[in-house]
């Protein structure tokens, strides 16, 4: 992802499409970040679990790939969660059984999926319907989490591609919106402009 002048946001970017197959369903802004928060949770746990299964099949960068996107998605539950705190005090997080998991090129093709889902469906549903109700905090955190989600997708099939010949690059992952970098060569987050020094190593 190049970095631009301007952080991309739903204004000046043109990806931010609802599949026309859309799978969402839609309901209120307060409904879709329960929604999204029940999505990122499942999504955190299966990465999990997905990240114990690459360890124990010997694919230790694929492992600290599944735990970055794992802590990534943790970003985006709490930026909801605090949306969701305000409107609804009572909201208590869900839980959601974490799937078991396959062999690690078959883990990474199922993660890769669920990422462009949420990038290229869901969240792109959710920020119109926030538009459409004036909530421009609910498209802050669905659009930051949206172009995030595009990212670990690369991610997960430039590892899928690379399996049997990996290196040894750390994955960098922004603290601010759940972006995720591999190698070194960056200054900063191309979706909040957060600098390399304060994000996370894996």
């Amino acid at each position: 992802m190049k970095v631009r002048a301007q952080a991309p946001n739903v204004k000046n970017s043109t990806n931010f499409n609802a599949a026309s197959d859309s799978k969402t369903t839609v309901g209120t802004t307060l409904e879709n970040l329960k929604a999204a928060i029940r999505g990122e949770t499942g999504a955190h746990n299966k990465y999990m679990a997905f990240a114990k299964a690459a360890k124990d099949q010997g694919y230790d960068q694929i492992a600290r790939l599944f735990t970055a996107t794992a802590a990534a998605e943790l970003i985006h539950i709490d930026l909801e969660y605090a949306l969701v705190a305000d409107m609804d005090p009572d909201y208590e997080k869900p839980s959601v059984d974490a799937p078991v998991p396959g062999t690690s090129d078959l883990n990474l093709i199922s993660g890769a999926n669920g990422e462009i889902y949420e990038t290229s469906d869901m969240y792109p549903s959710f920020i119109k319907k926030a538009q459409e109700e004036g909530n421009t905090k609910a498209v802050h955190v669905f659009s930051r989490a949206k172009l995030a989600e595009s990212v670990h997708a690369e991610r997960y099939l430039d590892a899928y591609n690379d399996l049997d010949a990996p290196d040894d690059d750390k994955f960098y992952l922004c603290p601010i919106c759940g972006y995720i970098h591999k190698g070194e060569d960056f200054e900063k987050c191309p979706i909040c402009f957060k600098p390399k020094e304060s994000f996370t190593a894996y």
